[in-house]
C-alpha cells in the first residue's frame, strides 16, 4: 500500500573529523584500536542470515605487524557459493516487494550507525586490516560510506520519480524493477566505502546479492555487514562469503540466474570475467549487466607556468597517501624542464620528511603495503630500476618486509617517456617522472594520452589559462576524472562521480546516478481509459 510519495533531499556530504590531539574522537579511536587488538576475532561468513563457520580458517596480520594476529576468518567453498545465491533468490520476491521508503530507511539508518556508536570500529578495523592511517581511515571508511548510503537513497528516490508524459485518454508509467535474479558483487582491498558500496548500491534498487570481498579486505568487511544487519536488513539480501575467485567465477557465471556483477579490481580480472560472461549468454535469463572499474596509470602534467610548490604537494599526496595503494594514486608526471629541479629537490626533501611505520603512532604519514605478494612485485620494480641506465631514483627504494610489508616512497627519474614505470600499474608507494622540454608541451599531452592503456584519473597543474583548456580537451579521453591544479585522488561522492574508460572500466560513475540505473529494468505501463472497439481508422475512408 502506497500512502504518499515520501522526500529524500540531497543530503550533505559527512563532515571529516580532524582526530586533532585531545579531541574526543581521537581518544576514542585509540581506545577501539586496543580493543581490538586485544581479542582475536572469530569471523564467519553471512548465508541467508546465518553465521557460517566452516572450521577451515586463515589468519589476518595487519600488514604493518605481521607477527600480530587480529583473528580468523572462516574460508567457504563451492558448496557456500550454492547455499549464498539460493538464500539471495529466496529473499528475492519480498525483498523486491518491500515499500521504497523501508527499503530506504535501513541504508539510512546504516549510515547513522556508522556515523555514531560504529564509526571507531568501521575506522579501527580499516586501519588495522589495511593499514591506513587515521585520516585515510576517515574519509573511507567513515565518511564515503556514509555518503554512498544517504547519497544513492536521494538518487534513487529522483529516479523513482522519473514519468513519461500521457496523451487523452491514457496514462503512462514507468516502474524500475529489481533485476531478474542475483547480483554478484567483488570488491578490493584498498577501500572499505568500495566494499560496502558495490554490494549496497544493488540490493537498495531491490536486487538481492552475493557478495565477496578480497580476503585483506575481510575484517572491515564483517564489521560493515554486522551493522548492516543491525539496520534492519533481511536475511538474504546480501551474502557475504570468503571464497576463491575461480570456483566463484564456475558457480556464478555458470548460473541461469546470474543478473550482473559490480566489480572493483585489476583490469586482467575483469577481462576474464567479460569473456567468461560472454561464453555463457546463452545460460543466462537475461544479458547481465557487468559494471567494473579496474586499474589506472594515472597522471599528473604540469605546464611551464604551475607553481613548483603546487606540483609538489599533489605528488607527495597524489602519489603517497595510503602507500598509493588507490586506483586514483598519481603514478607518473610529466615535469617541466624549467621547474623541473626545484621540483626535484622539494619532492626529496618531502619524502626524506615523511614518517613511515605502524598505523597506531597517529604522526606516521606512511604505513604497510597490503600483503606479502604486493611487497615483492613493488620491490621488483624498484629493484630493477635502481640497475637500469633508463632510470634513476631520486629517493627512496628501501624495502623491509621483516616486521612489516614496509616499502620506503620512492620517486625513479625515467629518461625514456616509455620506461616500464611510466606505463605499468605498480600499486604502490612510487612515482614516476618524466622531464619534458618546456616547449614540447603539445607533444607531452600526446605522449602522456598514448601511454597507457588506462583512463581513469589525470591532473594539469598550470597557471596559463590556454594551457589548462589545451589539456582539458587533448586529454579528453585520457581520464574519467580530471583535476585542475589539484592531485588525481580524493574524488567525494555527490561532488567528482568516480569511475574511467578504456582499460579502466565501464564509467559507471560509482557515486552518481549513473551508477544506480545500472541495476534497474524499467518497464512501461500504457493504460487506455476508454479503449477502441473497432479497427477502421479514419484514413481508410474515401468519402
Amino acid at each position: 500500500m502506497s500512502l504518499g510519495y515520501f522526500s529524500y533531499p540531497m543530503p550533505v556530504n559527512e563532515p571529516v573529523l580532524n582526530y586533532a590531539p585531545g579531541s574526543a574522537e581521537k581518544k576514542r579511536l585509540k581506545e577501539v584500536l586496543a580493543e581490538l587488538k586485544g581479542q582475536e576475532a572469530d569471523i564467519p561468513m553471512y548465508i541467508g542470515g546465518k553465521e557460517i563457520r566452516t572450521g577451515n580458517k586463515a589468519a589476518i596480520h595487519p600488514p604493518h605487524e605481521i607477527a600480530h594476529t587480529l583473528g580468523y576468518f572462516h574460508q567457504g567453498e563451492e558448496q557456500h557459493i550454492k547455499q549464498a545465491i539460493d538464500a539471495a533468490l529466496a529473499a528475492k520476491e519480498s525483498w523486491a516487494a518491500m515499500s521504497w521508503e523501508n527499503r530506504a530507511n535501513i541504508f539510512l539508518k546504516a549510515a547513522d550507525l556508522i556515523a555514531t556508536k560504529y564509526r571507531p570500529y568501521m575506522n579501527g578495523t580499516t586501519m588495522l586490516g589495511q593499514s591506513k592511517n587515521a585520516y585515510q581511515a576517515e574519509i573511507d571508511s567513515a565518511c564515503e560510506i556514509i555518503d554512498f548510503l544517504r547519497f544513492n537513497v536521494h538518487f534513487l528516490s529522483e529516479i523513482y520519480k522519473q514519468q513519461p508524459i500521457s496523451g487523452p485518454g491514457i496514462h503512462n508509467r514507468l516502474e524500475f524493477r529489481p533485476l531478474e535474479g542475483f547480483v554478484l558483487a567483488i570488491t578490493p582491498f584498498n577501500f572499505t566505502a568500495i566494499g560496502g558500496n558495490l554490494p549496497t548500491s544493488a540490493a537498495m534498487c531491490g536486487n538481492v546479492v552475493v557478495w565477496k570481498p578480497a580476503n585483506t579486505q575481510v575484517y572491515s568487511a564483517q564489521m560493515f555487514m554486522r551493522i548492516m544487519q543491525e539496520a534492519g536488513l533481511p536475511d538474504g539480501v546480501i551474502n557475504l562469503i570468503y571464497v576463491d575467485g575461480p570456483t566463484l567465477g564456475k558457480v556464478c557465471f555458470g548460473h541461469r540466474d546470474f543478473a550482473g556483477v559490480h566489480f572493483t579490481g585489476s583490469t586482467g580480472v575483469f577481462n576474464n570475467m567479460w569473456e567468461t560472461i560472454g561464453k555463457n549468454m546463452a545460460s543466462y535469463r537475461s544479458y547481465p549487466r557487468i559494471v567494473g572499474e579496474t586499474g589506472g596509470k594515472d597522471f599528473v602534467v604540469a605546464h611551464k607556468s604551475a607553481l613548483p610548490d603546487a606540483v609538489v604537494t599533489a605528488l607527495l599526496r597524489g602519489a603517497f597517501e595510503f602507500q598509493g595503494q588507490k586506483c586514483s594514486a598519481a603514478s607518473r608526471a610529466y615535469i617541466p624542464s624549467n621547474i623541473a629541479a626545484e621540483v626535484k629537490q622539494k619532492l626529496i626533501d618531502g619524502v626524506k620528511s615523511f614518517k613511515v611505520g605502524t598505523v597506531e603512532n597517529f604522526t606516521n604519514f606512511v604505513n604497510a603495503v597490503i600483503d606479502e605478494k604486493s611487497f615483492d612485485k613493488i620491490k621488483s620494480y624498484i629493484d630493477n630500476a635502481k640497475a637500469d641506465k633508463k632510470a634513476e631514483i631520486w629517493v627512496g627504494g628501501d624495502c623491509d618486509k621483516s616486521k612489516g610489508y614496509f616499502i620506503q616512497p620512492t620517486v625513479i627519474e625515467a629518461k625514456d617517456p616509455q620506461y616500464v614505470t611510466m606505463c605499468e600499474e605498480i600499486f604502490g608507494p612510487v612515482l614516476t617522472v618524466y622531464v619534458y622540454d618546456a616547449e614540447k608541451y603539445t607533444e607531452t599531452l600526446d605522449l602522456v594520452n598514448n601511454t597507457s592503456p588506462y583512463a581513469l584519473t589525470g591532473s594539469i597543474i598550470a597557471q596559463d589559462r590556454a594551457a589548462v583548456e589545451q589539456a582539458t580537451n587533448q586529454l579528453r579521453n585520457a581520464a574519467g576524472n580530471f583535476y585542475i591544479n589539484d592531485k588525481p585522488t580524493g574524488a567525494v561522492v555527490g561532488q567528482q562521480p568516480f569511475g574511467g574508460a578504456r582499460a579502466s572500466g565501464t564509467n559507471d560513475k560509482a557515486g552518481s546516478i549513473l551508477n544506480l540505473y545500472r541495476w534497474l529494468s524499467a518497464r512501461t505501463i500504457k493504460e487506455t481509459f476508454n479503449p477502441p472497439t473497432d479497427y477502421h481508422y479514419p484514413f481508410l475512408a474515401e468519402a
